[in-house]
């Protein structure tokens, strides 16, 4: 009898169908995990900047003048843009918008501790929407 070395091309081709089927189930995934962990940065910056501005509006007892430039308005990150707006002596909105792959992503918060989102998982007029099932 001669001995069989090496694969059948059966056997090949039951691995590769595998392989695919794992992988259309973890890539999505893993794409989902990866913008979870970037909303999660935009998310705690909001919340940071807004212990800033309170901490602002202590020792000036007014939200004016707290822009990027003197204030605690946050600095652009690599996955989200933040602008404050709405800057009198009682109120303020700190907006973040998400960047690239996540453009479609924008968060907001005010003196209120009134928190808004706008993304592709859903839209929360008084949440902050971080999962995929659009629940806060």
């Amino acid at each position: 009898m001669k001995l069989q070395k090496g694969f059948t091309l059966i056997e090949l081709l039951i691995t590769v169908a595998i392989v695919g089927i794992l992988a259309s189930i973890v890539v999505p995934s893993y794409q989902d995990y990866v913008t979870r962990g970037k909303v999660a940065e935009g998310t705690a910056t909001l919340a940071d900047a807004r212990v800033k501005m309170e901490q602002y509006f202590q020792d000036n007892r007014t939200y004016a003048g707290a822009d990027a430039a003197v204030g605690p308005c946050p600095a652009n990150t690599p996955n989200f843009s933040y602008a404050c707006s709405n800057l009198d002596a009682t109120n303020y909105t700190i907006t973040a918008t998400g960047l690239r792959d996540i453009a479609d992503f924008s968060y907001s918060i005010d003196q209120a501790n009134t928190k808004s989102s706008n993304t592709r998982w859903g839209n929360g007029a008084t949440c902050w929407i971080m999962i995929k099932n659009g629940t806060c």
